[in-house]
């Protein structure tokens, strides 16, 4: 994809890229930033994600520590509705009417609370929460914190490994969701990326294989626009790996054998 859409018009369509550009050019990558609808879906995208990582970070972790405390009152009847919900969901119908009722057709909230919360990151945290080393509660509550103080300033602090874990789960979901903007939004205003590639690549500007004049004398293939799109929506969330890379090692291995 890469190779294709830093190619000439002419290797393109006589199917002679294969691994290295041929008659390099970025017009196609101009065409795609002088598009208005990229720059505002790209927006739109980045406050989901932030917004969402965010909003789910904060919710699932403060339900995983406290479904962790085997003193919580009902614990295992709260196990056991979030477990179900790994096997039964209430429909694509009942949820969106749910979101309806609650008014958030056409907001930024309607892509970030309904898949606010992932039952199996939920389990995972639990699980980390678990293993956590009484004595460090204990500390608190000498100290005097509540159990809310123990959650903001110890729990949360020695947990860094597993909320860059799951928070690059949810921000990548986040990020390439586009399902949920079908059902939710209809102002084109709020579309994220996602969706204006998924329109790109179905219908493209003037069939699977043609081609279209950008800027006067410029010509731009559609599968090269399609594939530039592609890329310039794919580039951000692959550089937040290397970041986040010595979090995600530690945080893969919840579970394992502890010294």
């Amino acid at each position: 994809m890469i190779a294709v859409s830093l190619s000439g018009t002419v290797p393109v369509l006589k199917g002679e890229v294969f691994f290295w550009p041929k008659e390099f050019t970025l017009n196609t990558y101009a065409a795609v930033f002088d598009n208005p609808s990229i720059g505002r879906a790209y927006l739109n995208t980045i406050v989901y994600t932030s917004l969402g990582t965010t909003t789910s970070l904060l919710v699932s972790a403060a339900g995983a520590y406290a479904l962790s405390k085997r003193e919580m009152l009902f614990r295992s009847g709260f196990m056991v509705m979030v477990v179900i919900t790994l096997f039964f969901s209430g429909g694509m119908i009942p949820t969106f009417l749910v979101v309806r009722s609650y008014h958030l057709l056409d907001t930024i909230w309607a892509m970030v609370l309904p898949g606010a919360v992932s039952t199996w990151n939920l389990i995972v945290m639990r699980t980390f929460f678990s293993s956590m080393p009484q004595e460090v509660e204990e500390s608190g509550k000498i100290d005097g914190l509540n159990d809310i103080g123990i959650f903001i300033r110890l729990v949360l602090p020695l947990s860094k490994a597993i909320l860059a874990t799951i928070g690059l789960f949810y921000g990548v979901a986040i990020w390439n969701n586009f399902f949920s903007a079908l059902l939710y939004l209809r102002d084109t205003d709020l579309f994220p990326l996602q969706v204006i590639v998924r329109s790109m690549v179905l219908q493209g500007s003037g069939g699977a294989n043609g081609a279209g004049n950008i800027g006067g004398d410029s010509i731009i293939v559609d599968e090269s626009l399609k594939y530039a799109t592609i890329i310039v929506t794919t580039v951000p969330i692959l550089l937040v790996y290397p970041f986040l890379q010595k979090y995600f090692a530690k945080g893969a291995l919840i579970g394992s054998v502890k010294g």
